[in-house]
């Protein structure tokens, strides 16, 4: 042990793995060498051709661990094969990680690593520090980043806000107005809620811009004149900024939703959808407009409500009624290019909310489609 540890600790633990996702597993033994260690050095090995981005994983552990400073999070990108048996692989996989405790912040020598890999041990000894092996049986966290990946929704508990944001698989709502949008997705997200486990979870995100509409005409009589006409809906200004607005506050929401819900996120409109009403109250969409709709998380689907059929309902908040089908004809258009599966409903509410459903049910059986790691 280093003569720069506290008594009954050790100077610098260190942590290694894929982190392919994070999971409770990883954090128990994160926490374990934080609560032994005066330092603690987290590697996240992460090969090029596997689905979760480095950068990602570094993140979400950092996030984590966040209060406390002892804990530092380091990525390196390693290609190597596993060889257990070979003797210059495993010396290119201890020089990988090196580098990356170099990188991080200045700490003593590693004294001790904690593992719970049978492997643990050699990479100790590489080291020249002291093996710390838990829960190799998996008895205290039975779960793995194997199993995370065939089967997110059956390990969902195990995975903290952010790693559940990434995995979520985002189903968004769009159509004309009154057309079934917000009936639809509600209907959605209560049905998937109906079935427990971690679907009891789901969330459902609203449309940022009906808010802000009804912000703005409160606003509007507000500041009208007393012995004048009362605003409506049509007597509203609609600028560039509003939209930009209303992607930001759209895409804050649905961050927030993806990260405190269940596997499925039922989103009412989109910053995609976003672009079709600028276009249709400003003639064209805006360059910050589409780019906050190109830098969403993939969707998994997308549900066009069709104004086939579906009486207008004047709620006080509406005025494109005239517009609907131009509208519907545009979405299709935006969804045809836009690289996400997407189906259109037509029928009656208890028919749409059935297909929905079913579309759904069809996006979780295939999975998730994660490359498996170098082995």
């Amino acid at each position: 042990m280093s003569p720069a540890a506290a008594p009954g600790r050790f100077a610098h633990g260190l942590v290694i793995g894929k982190f392919y996702p994070p999971h409770a597993g990883h954090h128990f033994l994160i926490r374990a060498a934080a609560d032994a260690c005066d330092r603690v050095t987290v590697v996240v090995m992460a090969a090029t051709r596997e689905s979760v981005p480095l950068a990602d994983r570094v993140s979400w552990i950092r996030e984590h661990w966040a209060d406390e400073p002892q804990v530092a999070v380091a990525g390196i990108t390693d290609d190597l094969p596993v060889d257990y048996d070979s003797a210059e692989i495993w010396a290119g996989h201890v020089a990988l990680m090196r580098e990356a405790v170099a990188a991080a912040p200045p700490a003593p020598p590693v004294d001790a690593v904690f593992s719970s890999e049978p492997y643990g041990t050699e990479l100790a000894r590489r080291f020249d520090a002291a093996p710390v092996l838990l829960d190799v049986p998996r008895d205290t966290f039975a779960v793995s980043g194997t199993k995370v990946r065939a089967d997110p929704v059956a390990y969902w508990d195990e995975l903290e806000p952010p790693v559940r944001g990434w995995f979520a698989r985002r189903v968004v709502v769009v159509g004309a107005e009154s057309t079934g949008t917000t009936t639809l997705s509600r209907d959605l997200a209560a049905a998937l809620r109906a079935r427990g486990g971690p679907h009891a979870r789901t969330r459902w995100v609203p449309e940022y811009g009906r808010e802000l509409t009804a912000a703005k005409l409160a606003v509007a009589r507000g500041l009208a004149r007393p012995d004048g006409p009362v605003p409506t809906v049509f007597d509203l200004d609609w600028t560039d900024a509003d939209f930009e607005l209303v992607g930001r506050r759209q895409n804050e929401a649905e961050q927030r939703a993806a990260r405190s819900g269940g596997p499925v996120l039922v989103c009412d409109t989109d910053t995609l959808a976003t672009t079709v009403w600028q276009e249709r109250y400003r003639g064209r969409a805006t360059d910050p407009v589409r780019r906050l709709a190109e830098g969403l998380p993939a969707r998994a689907l997308y549900l066009l409500t069709s104004d086939d059929g579906v009486p207008f309902d004047d709620d006080g908040l509406r005025d494109g009624e005239h517009l609907r089908p131009w509208m519907t004809g545009r979405f299709r258009e935006v969804l045809d290019t836009a690289g996400a599966p997407w189906l259109e409903l037509h029928g009656d509410r208890p028919a749409r909310l059935a297909r929905a459903l079913a579309a759904v049910d069809t996006l979780l059986a295939d999975g998730w489609g994660l490359a498996d790691p170098l082995g």
